[in-house]
C-alpha cells in the first residue's frame, strides 16, 4: 500500500517523520505562549453579543483582564493548548507534507491545485486534535467575560433597587478545570461532546490551510537562490507570517461561528444556536455582516507570528539537531 510505503519510508530514513513530528510541537509550544493572551482577547470579542458588551478592543479585553484576574488570567486555557498544541501541529505539517509527497508526479514542482489538496488533507487531519482543544480552552477563556457581565449586572441591579437597605455580597466565581469540563462532557453526551463544533472547525480549518500551505511554500520559493537550498531562515518566518495572517483573516467569519457554537455557557441576553446555519442567520440579522469580522485583527496577530515561528523552526531543523546529538547504536 502505497501509504503505509511512504510511512515506512519516513521511519526508516534518518529522522525524517520524528523530526517533523518534534519540530511542530517545539513550534507550537513557543508559538502559543507568546501569542496566548492576545487568542483570549479574540475569543472574548467574538462571544460577546449586543446583548451586554463588556469590551470595545483588544486592549480594553486585556487591560480589564489583568484588572479583574491578575497577569494569569491573561493565560486562562493555555494549559490545553499547551497540551495539545504539539500533536495539532505535528499532524497539520506532517500531514501536508505526506499529502504534497503523494500529490507530486516523479518529484515534479506540484501544481497550486494539488497544492490546495494537500492543504486541504493536512486541514481534514487536524481536527481530530483542534475540535477538543479548542472546544476546552473555549469555555476557560470565555468564563472571565462571562463572571464579569454577571457581576456588573449585579451591581447595576444593586443600585437601582432602592429598597436595598445591606449591600448584598458579591457573587463568587466558581473556577472550573480542563479536566472537570471534559468529565461533565463525557458523562453527559459521550465523546461527541468533545467534538461539538466539529463541522465549523473543519469550515475554518479546511479552508485555512488551502490557503495557508501554497501561499507559503511560493511566498518561500521567492527567497530561495536555488531550488535546492533552503530559503535563509529571515525569508521562512516572513512568509509564515504574510501567509498565516492572510489566511486568518479569510476564514475569520468561520472562526466566529464556530466560536459562538463551541461555547457552553452564555452571558446575560445571548443567543444560542442550534447549528451553523442557525448560527449565520442570527448573527446577520441580529449583528450585521461586520459580526463576522469580530477579532479579525487579534487573530492575524495570533497566526501571524504563530506561524511564523513554526515555520522557522520547521526548516532550521531544531529536532534534527537534537535528534543527532542522540548517542548512536552500533549494531
Amino acid at each position: 500500500m502505497p501509504v503505509l510505503k511512504h510511512l515506512f519510508l519516513c521511519i526508516s530514513s534518518p529522522y525524517s517523520l520524528p523530526a517533523k513530528l518534534i519540530n511542530g510541537g517545539i513550534a507550537g509550544l513557543i508559538g502559543v505562549t507568546c501569542v496566548f493572551p492576545i487568542d483570549l482577547a479574540k475569543t472574548r470579542l467574538q462571544n460577546q453579543q449586543n446583548g451586554q458588551r463588556m469590551y470595545t478592543s483588544m486592549s480594553d479585553c486585556l487591560i480589564k483582564t489583568i484588572r479583574s484576574e491578575g497577569y494569569f488570567g491573561m493565560y486562562r486555557g493555555a494549559a490545553v493548548n499547551l497540551t495539545l498544541v504539539t500533536p495539532e501541529k505535528a499532524i497539520k505539517l506532517a500531514a501536508n507534507d505526506f499529502f504534497r509527497h503523494h500529490l507530486s508526479k516523479d518529484g515534479k514542482k506540484l501544481t497550486l491545485l494539488r497544492e490546495m489538496l494537500a492543504g486541504c488533507g493536512a486541514g481534514t487531519c487536524q481536527v481530530i486534535v483542534t475540535t477538543p482543544m479548542e472546544m476546552l480552552k473555549i469555555q476557560l477563556q470565555d468564563a472571565g467575560r462571562i463572571a464579569a457581565q454577571k457581576k456588573l449586572m449585579a451591581a447595576q441591579a444593586q443600585l437601582s433597587s432602592s429598597s436595598a437597605v445591606g449591600s448584598a455580597e458579591p457573587a463568587v466565581e466558581r473556577r472550573t478545570t480542563a479536566t472537570q469540563i471534559t468529565r461533565e462532557l463525557l458523562r453527559s453526551k459521550g465523546i461527541a461532546g468533545l467534538y461539538k463544533g466539529l463541522g465549523a472547525t473543519l469550515l475554518r480549518d479546511v479552508p485555512f490551510s488551502i490557503v495557508y500551505f501554497p501561499l507559503f511554500a511560493n511566498l518561500n520559493k521567492l527567497g530561495q537562490k536555488d531550488p535546492n537550498v533552503k530559503a535563509p531562515f529571515y525569508v521562512s518566518f516572513l512568509s509564515g507570517c504574510v501567509a498565516g495572517s492572510t489566511a486568518a483573516v479569510a476564514v475569520n467569519p468561520c472562526d466566529v461561528i464556530k466560536t459562538r457554537l463551541q461555547s457552553l455557557q452564555r452571558g446575560v441576553n445571548e443567543d444560542t444556536y442550534s447549528g451553523i446555519l442557525d448560527c449565520t442567520k442570527k448573527i446577520w440579522q441580529k449583528e450585521g455582516p461586520m459580526a463576522f469580522l469580530k477579532g479579525a485583527y487579534c487573530r492575524a496577530l495570533v497566526i501571524a507570528p504563530l506561524f511564523g515561528i513554526a515555520q522557522v523552526v520547521y526548516f532550521i531543523g531544531i529536532a534534527e539537531f537534537l535528534l543527532d546529538m542522540l548517542p548512536k547504536h552500533r549494531a
